[in-house]
Parts: structure tokens; C-alpha cells; sequence
């Protein structure tokens, strides 16, 4: 199994300037630095975490393809966003479920930003017809659903916005209604900043994916993929 060593410093060096400097013409002038400094140590932490990720399941994927892989594009889309500024300031990084079209799909995650680095997995916003199935799992199979939150003590919080009231169709006594509320099932583990740079880094990467597979194995099965 190949080692990861840390990223190098410049990575946040970059993210920091790009953040006084978010233009186009700053950006290109420094797109070898973008490359050397991010783009070609991400995609060696995608190759490696892969391997790893393999130990969990073959079902998500560590794709290092710089278009369409698991390393999030840098420009944003300012198509109907008031906010212009064309590059995004952090680093994203998703190993999504091998039936996954998008960044809704069920995956593990990876965020770099200054000063905000976690690691986590579970799945943001997804469809209403897919949050139904989750629903739906978590009444039918509480034993299971339980076995699940024991796991998710390990993590900083769960992310996600939830409904003010019991969603249509749901008992709002039942012991879970908290859970069912839930319009995203995130969990998310802060991470040192200055983790980054040490092969640590990425041990710590691993445990957070092992203790999400259940939660990754619970919305998989909900929504009839494999795990």
C-alpha cells in the first residue's frame, strides 16, 4: 500500500493569496504554482486514499482525473450567484458511490480550506425521493439505525439542515423524529489545520471513513445500491 506525506505548505500559502486575489488574471498568472501546489498533490492523495478506501468498500470511488474525478473543479458557478468572485478558496475532494451523477450522491469527503479542514461522509441534500427511502429505512429497521448513531459519536457534528416539523407521514413521537427531520445526513470531523503536512494526515482520513461506512452502508441500502 503507498504512503501519502502530508501536503505541502504551499497548498494554504495558495488558498490564502487566491483569497486577496480572486481574479482571473491573478489566477493564470499562477496557474503552475495552482498545479504543483494543489492539483498534482491532491491527485497523489486520491491514488493512495483509494487504496484505502478499497479496505472499506469497492463501492466509491477514487477517481484523480482532473476533470470529472474526485478532486472538485476550482471555478465556480456565478451563472446566478451575486457573489463573482470566479475561483473557489478551499480544496473538495469526493469519493462518491459508483452510481453517483453528483455531488448529492451518497460519498466520503475531504475539505481543505485555512483554518477549516475536516473529514467526514454521508449524503448533502439529496432528491426528496431518496430522503423518502432513508426515512422510511430508519422506521423499518431502528435496531439498525441505532447501531449507526453509536458510530456517529466519533465525529465533530452531523451537518444538514432539518425541518421545524415532523415531515408529512411520520409519527412526531417517534424516538427517531429528530433523525427524520433531517434533510441531509452529513457527518463531519474537524481536523487540525496543521495536520495537512504529515503523513498523519491521512491515517486520520481513514478512521473517519471507517467510522461513517455504517452510516455510507445504512443510505446505500436504503436507496438499493450495493456496499
Amino acid at each position: 500500500m503507498g504512503s501519502f506525506p502530508g501536503f505541502p505548505e504551499d497548498l494554504f500559502r495558495f488558498l490564502k493569496d487566491l483569497s486577496q486575489n480572486n481574479n482571473r488574471e491573478w489566477f493564470n498568472k499562477n496557474k503552475d504554482r495552482y498545479q504543483k501546489s494543489v492539483v498534482l498533490p491532491v491527485k497523489d492523495f486520491i491514488v493512495v486514499m483509494g487504496e484505502r478506501l478499497n479496505k472499506i468498500s469497492r463501492s466509491f470511488m477514487a477517481d484523480p482525473r482532473t476533470n470529472g474525478g474526485s478532486m472538485f473543479r476550482i471555478y465556480r458557478d456565478i451563472r446566478f450567484s451575486k457573489d463573482k468572485r470566479p475561483y473557489k478558496e478551499n480544496v473538495g475532494c469526493q469519493f462518491r458511490h459508483v452510481a453517483g451523477k453528483s455531488a448529492h450522491a451518497p460519498g466520503f469527503y475531504v475539505h481543505l480550506e485555512p483554518g477549516n479542514v475536516f473529514v467526514g461522509g454521508g449524503i448533502w441534500k439529496p432528491p426528496n425521493p431518496v430522503l423518502a427511502k432513508i426515512r422510511t429505512s430508519i422506521v423499518e429497521q431502528p435496531e439498525k439505525w441505532s447501531e449507526v448513531i453509536k458510530r456517529m459519536k466519533y465525529f465533530s457534528t452531523i451537518e444538514g439542515d432539518q425541518l421545524k416539523r415532523p415531515p408529512k407521514g411520520y409519527d412526531a413521537d417517534h424516538p427517531f423524529i429528530e433523525d427524520l427531520k433531517r434533510k441531509s445526513f452529513f457527518l463531519k470531523r474537524n481536523v487540525g489545520s496543521d495536520l495537512i503536512t504529515k503523513p498523519e494526515f491521512i491515517n486520520e482520513t481513514e478512521r473517519a471513513f471507517m467510522h461513517a461506512a455504517p452510516l455510507m452502508k445504512f443510505i446505500s441500502n436504503a436507496m438499493g445500491l450495493s456496499f
